[in-house]
């Protein structure tokens, strides 16, 4: 029988690999449809081991989405430094590597706070521009989001929590950028219907392949946003 490495990572080297290896698996499989043992043997691991690290298999559902909220703000951070922050900036489209050894849940949610709300001057259109340029990069991972998303509407779902404070945080950070927009309408409305828009807009995307998600949010956003 062969034998998988067993080399041992530190701890944080080693929750990212399980990340990365689970976030792949429930891409294309669905949160149902994962296996432990295939995330462990994907590691190296065997499922006790793999078990130590990420406590159950809700567990890891939560670690992969925290972790994707914490490399998104940081995509954005990127993304919004402009021109004069580009040239040495990280490359928005990519996972930042393992040389982060803060836990990805913990700091997940330190980090996505600060990402739409953090970017000095940028306005609320600069930011949506962000965020679908950066959504528009990693088409599985949207995808990822929808279909949990959906499947977590009911409450017994282990990321129903989860995606009810995600909801309310960004529904939040929107409203706040609204009200330095000068529109007339609510900031919370405005901030609604942004978050309605954009969400459509990325299903249909989803939808046909080989559509531009950046051209299709351009056409229909432009005129809920100001300048």
């Amino acid at each position: 029988m062969a034998r998988h490495d067993r080399t041992r990572l530190p701890a944080a080297e080693r929750r990212r690999q399980i990340i990365t290896a689970a976030t792949r698996l429930v891409a294309e499989r669905g949160f149902w449809g994962l296996s432990m043992q295939d995330v462990a043997t994907a590691c190296g691991l065997t499922v006790p081991g793999l078990l130590h690290h990420v406590g159950s298999k809700d567990g890891l559902l939560i670690a992969i989405l925290e972790h994707r909220d914490a490399e998104d703000a940081r995509a954005l951070d990127s993304l919004l430094a402009g021109p004069s922050g580009s040239a040495g900036a990280a490359d928005p489209t990519r996972d930042s590597g393992s040389a982060d050894t803060a836990d990805l849940a913990g700091a997940a949610d330190s980090t996505c706070a600060a990402g739409l709300i953090g970017a000095p001057g940028a306005t609320l259109r600069e930011v949506c521009a962000a965020v679908v340029r950066r959504n528009a990069s990693q088409p599985e991972i949207v995808r990822l989001f929808a279909v949990l998303q959906a499947e977590s509407l009911t409450p017994d779902h282990p990321a129903h929590d989860y995606f009810v404070a995600r909801q309310q945080r960004i529904l939040n950070e929107i409203t706040a950028l609204a009200k330095t927009a000068g529109t007339t309408v609510p900031p919370e409305t405005t901030a609604r219907r942004i978050i309605a828009l954009m969400d459509g807009v990325q299903l249909q995307w989803l939808r046909s392949p080989g559509s531009d998600l950046v051209q299709l949010w351009a056409a229909t956003a432009d005129g809920l946003l100001p300048d």
